[in-house]
């Protein structure tokens, strides 16, 4: 456990940070949108083979005391590959929050038609806290902030405990810089590295995540967006602990698909002949986890981690087969059995319960830091009683109380988004991480957007992930032409993709 003292000392501190002033927003001086860059090689073994460079990029801390501490930003550029189409840049982010992004445009730019790749050098960018960009890292126990309160009040209990120390972790170690590790101030940070590229404009791809820093870039600096696309949209007004709960009924929707398809291969894995038997069966795994932890290897898994597989194994239909393999190794070890993990889940755990290769604290030092969450704990249990009627395996952890209860207030207010930037917003109608719901509205919010709709596949993140010849032809039309589609369009899943 987190040293008593540490934690007192973390209190302290953060009592601090919740009378301090806010800061106001302000641009940065010209030291900043002036400096020269040094490109060199990024050392990374997906980047080079394309001929990207990388280079740091100072930014100031705050940008309301630019003449104070600074961060390096790293940012990656794939050159256009045709330098007499070239039209400029393209910046990105792949979500999270927290999400490292210096080979995003990798994969993105295998969707990318030849006369796409042609007119953008593509820049790929470590956020501030994160990857290679001063980064933060609270020294967690466990990989992330995110968990089930499991099953019955004694579970909870736990939870609130241990979101606690993981926000009075990062207070300790992080101190005030935590409070600048903000969605508006990455913002911000794009808009120095378009002026060191020397652009007036930036075009932008950006998922999940992404979708938010995206609109939050257009809602600041309306006048420095190209051509914006967004990839598994955010609801910007549910950002933070509405977002979450979004996620809930999504993934219980999600299981059920999941569960059709085990019962079809009950033969293989028996977990049962129909969805309510398969579901009946993991409740129970999670039920027998609540009362004695599932040994898997040097992992043992309890009611706080078992659907936390579960959510990470959902997001995309081609792991249906990934999926089952693991809850079939789960059951064999509850039952008694001396049972490995996968390759893929070993990982999985490994991240997620001991933090290995490191925490993702950044994930909520950004979310947490961007909006403000509900402080009382009694808040988060009743939705969690609320949610078990409809959310079974879920709800406990879409409603669950988050480290983003105990932290340091933000230091700024969330960014209202409502602008007429065009862009193109990218959804499937089964996404378990950013919901339908959610994309429909960030569309209203952006009133010169369009929306491409793929129908009934639960994918999150299509652009470079899932290959659709409708969604694809979409985005690349856009940001060839720079024409948006005269009205909203549906697209259906291309044959022989997901798993039937």
């Amino acid at each position: 456990m987190f040293p008593t003292k540490a934690i007192a000392a973390a209190a302290a501190v953060l009592a601090g940070f919740l009378i301090a002033a806010p800061a106001s927003a302000g641009a940065g001086p010209d030291r900043f949108y002036d400096q020269r860059l040094s490109w060199k090689s990024c050392d990374d073994p997906r980047l080079d083979p394309l001929g990207a460079q990388c280079a740091d990029v100072t930014v100031p801390l705050d940008y309301a005391a630019p003449q104070g501490k600074t961060l390096t930003v790293v940012i990656s550029r794939i050159p256009a590959s045709d330098p007499a189409q070239r039209r400029g840049v393209m910046l990105s982010n792949p979500g999270g929050p927290g999400g490292a992004g210096l080979d995003t445009m990798v994969d993105v730019r295998e969707a990318m038609t030849e006369d796409v790749r042609a007119r953008y050098d593509l820049i790929g960018m470590d956020p501030r806290g994160v990857g290679r960009s001063s980064p933060v890292n609270c020294g967690w126990p466990r990989g992330f902030g995110l968990q089930s309160a499991g099953l019955d009040a004694a579970s909870y209990a736990e939870s609130v405990a241990q979101q606690a120390e993981l926000a009075a972790r990062c207070v300790a170690t992080e101190g005030e810089r935590l409070r600048h590790i903000t969605t508006r101030n990455t913002a911000r940070d794009m808009d120095v590295v378009r002026a060191v590229l020397g652009e007036d404009r930036i075009s932008y791809f950006g998922t999940s995540y992404g979708t938010y820093l995206g609109a939050v870039y257009t809602q600041m600096f309306p006048e420095r967006a190209d051509r914006i696309v967004l990839d598994s949209a955010v609801d910007p007004q549910r950002y933070g602990s509405g977002m979450i709960q979004d996620m809930g009924p999504a993934n219980e929707a999600a299981f059920d698909l999941w569960a059709d398809w085990a019962a079809v291969h009950d033969s293989e894995y028996r977990f049962g002949a129909d969805r309510a038997a398969v579901r009946a069966t993991v409740l129970d795994l999670v039920r027998r986890a609540n009362e004695r932890p599932v040994r898997l290897g040097e992992f043992e898994l309890d009611d706080h981690s078992i659907p936390m597989v579960l959510f990470i194994g959902l997001d995309d239909p081609r792991q249906y087969e990934q999926v089952a393999n693991q809850l079939r190794r789960l059951l064999d070890a509850a039952a008694g059995a001396l049972v490995e993990p996968t390759r893929e889940l070993a990982a999985v755990l490994a991240f997620m319960l001991a933090a290995r290769p490191s925490d993702d604290s950044a994930q909520m030092a950004i979310m947490c830091g961007d909006v403000e969450a509900p402080r009382d704990p009694g808040w988060y249990w009743r939705n969690i009683e609320a949610s078990r009627a409809s959310e079974p395996l879920f709800g406990a952890f879409a409603d669950n109380i988050t480290p983003c209860a105990f932290w340091p207030s933000p230091i700024e207010s969330p960014t209202s988004i409502g602008n007429s930037v065009p862009s193109l917003i990218v959804q499937s109608t089964g996404d378990t991480r950013t919901t339908y719901g959610g994309a429909l509205a960030m569309h209203r919010a952006l009133t010169g957007s369009r929306m491409v709709t793929l129908r009934d596949v639960p994918i999150h993140s299509i652009f470079g992930r899932y290959p659709n010849a409708c969604v694809y032809a979409a985005v690349n039309g856009y940001f060839r032409d720079g024409t948006l589609p005269a009205s909203d369009l549906t697209c259906q899943d291309d044959p022989g993709w997901a798993l039937r």
